[in-house]
């Protein structure tokens, strides 16, 4: 399970042992008559509650054309709603339809590749931008997160993935309602206002998180080479044509089409009683219209059948990715793939550690992970390194090649298993352990797997995993062929090149 790994490399204080009987006790599932499905666990230790609201959509349903999109709207939810962000939402609405009726002009005008006329572009360009200056005297900036802020908000964020968008904060338990009422009035009623300005915001993050960052660019360039069909081989902030040409009006089509609530999970843990919460739950996200689910991702990943190699030139730090394509989470050999990661990378005595780090010393850090960039669909199981001066990729190759062979030819010994299972189990209680990972955990299960129990059943298939499943998952997975290489050349030479590979 992808998020389950996600802690098991992080500090946390000792914690109070849970389990699924005991959790069951404490929870509450509604499905509410528009399909969205309610989470609430009690935890009355404190008077404040957690919530996350996961919704079943991230880059892996974009397409070309509008990718960057379920990002982009991620940021649209905290501009507000009718009721909020605006002094006049009525003249409002009417501005925002000249916004786009402009930027469709001027958009078509200039994407032109035969007959352009630049002069005008540039007068569109002027009308467009003129029509936003009119519709933001109307906007209230920030109001959204002015209220939550005043009502004592902590933690208010949100992210998109490949897999997902997911909502979350904590509030003081007597602010219950007004969450209720905010949550649900900015997917029941949003708008999107500011939304060339947010635009040009996400192109700025992208600027800093890719373009401007060699890790950032090698990353992309792996994915897009792992991925030949699949949308996980696209970034979830967007290509950079995508990012300057989509609109609000797509933005809007987006949301409609995947913010229905039959495509949304919520779970509130913290200081909540049932009795009292779930009416005002229904109340407010009961006005959610009933729609149908978006229907499943139609491409494919076609099979893997030669090795791939992207090599970036510069000087930088000397980074390596290396993936291997595994099933889907869902898969019944997704628990070998976390226990092959932790043997693989599970702390100072795990096999990368000993063998590249400290008794080769041709890495600086070295890990693995069981799933990326996601996990909904088939993805990758993948090993990453920083070369140490005066070493090459291909030793890092090698090197990695030699741990792999040793799990697909040598049983793990039962120490090694135990040792797995127990951080395995440590992680979860350190994931579970606060009101908002709690919260988080549960709707994002809930959603992946249809059942938040699934959280916990986890601990169980991976504690009947066995030395021969890492065997046979090892053998299935890391075959040259269904491997893909990616690493930072700073040595200005082709010499480094690991062998098997082409440029």
């Amino acid at each position: 399970m992808k998020r389950l790994l996600a802690a098991l490399f992080t500090l946390a204080l000792p914690i109070s042992a849970q389990d699924l009987a005991s959790i069951e006790k404490r929870v509450t599932v509604r499905k509410l008559d528009n399909g969205l499905t309610i989470i609430m666990m009690e935890r009355h230790e404190a008077p404040v509650f957690s919530y996350a609201t996961v919704v079943n959509v991230g880059s892996a349903q974009e397409v070309p054309g509008i990718t960057g999109l379920a990002h982009m709207f991620e940021h649209m939810a905290f501009k507000g709603s009718e009721d909020v962000g605006a002094t006049n939402y009525d003249a409002e609405r009417v501005a925002l339809q000249k916004v786009e009726e402009a930027y469709a002009a001027y958009d078509t005008e200039r994407r032109k590749s035969v007959g352009r006329d630049d002069a005008k572009v540039a007068q569109l360009e002027k009308a467009w931008k003129d029509a936003i200056e009119a519709a933001n005297k109307y906007v209230v900036a920030e109001e959204f997160s002015r209220i939550l802020d005043q009502a004592g908000s902590v933690g208010v964020n949100a992210f998109t993935n490949t897999d997902e968008t997911v909502y979350f904060y904590s509030l003081p338990s007597n602010r219950l309602e007004l969450w209720t009422f905010l949550e649900s009035e900015r997917f029941l009623h949003p708008v999107f206002r500011e939304f060339y300005k947010e635009r040009d915001v996400v192109t700025e993050e992208r600027r800093l998180s890719t373009e401007s960052r060699p890790q950032g660019r090698l990353r992309e360039e792996f994915l897009s080479a792992a991925f030949k069909a699949h949308p996980y081989g696209s970034p979830v902030i967007g290509w950079p044509s995508d990012l300057k040409a989509f609109s609000a009006t797509d933005a809007a089509a987006f949301f409609k089409k995947y913010y229905v609530p039959s495509n949304m999970v919520i779970a509130v843990v913290g200081d909540v009683k049932p009795s009292e919460a779930l009416p005002l739950l229904e109340k407010y996200f009961g006005r959610l219209p009933k729609a149908p689910p978006p229907e499943p991702v139609r491409t494919i990943e076609p099979a893997q059948t030669a090795e791939r190699t992207v090599v970036l030139h510069e000087k930088s730090q000397p980074i390596y990715i290396e993936g291997y394509h595994r099933p889907a989470a869902t898969d019944p050999d997704d628990p070998v793939y976390d226990v092959i990661a932790i043997l693989l990378s599970g702390g100072r005595t795990s096999h990368l550690y000993r063998s590249l780090v400290r008794d080769k010393k041709i890495a600086a850090f070295a890990n693995a992970s069981p799933n990326s960039p996601g996990g909904k669909y088939p993805s990758l199981f993948t090993f990453n390194a920083v070369t140490t001066p005066g070493h090459t990729p291909a030793e890092i190759t090698a090197a990695i090649a030699e741990e792999i062979d040793k799990i697909k030819n040598q049983d793990a010994t039962p120490e090694e298993l135990q040792s797995v299972k127990t951080r395995v189990k440590a992680g979860l209680l350190r994931q579970l352990d606060s009101n908002a990972g709690m919260a988080f955990n549960l709707a994002l299960t809930q959603t992946e797997y249809g059942d938040w129990r699934e959280l916990f059943r986890q601990i169980d298939r991976i504690d009947k995993v066995t030395a021969a499943d890492v065997r046979r998952v090892a053998n299935q997975t890391f075959n040259p062929n269904n491997r893909t290489i990616a690493y930072i050349d700073n040595s200005q030479s082709q010499k480094s090149a690991p062998k098997g590979g082409t440029q």
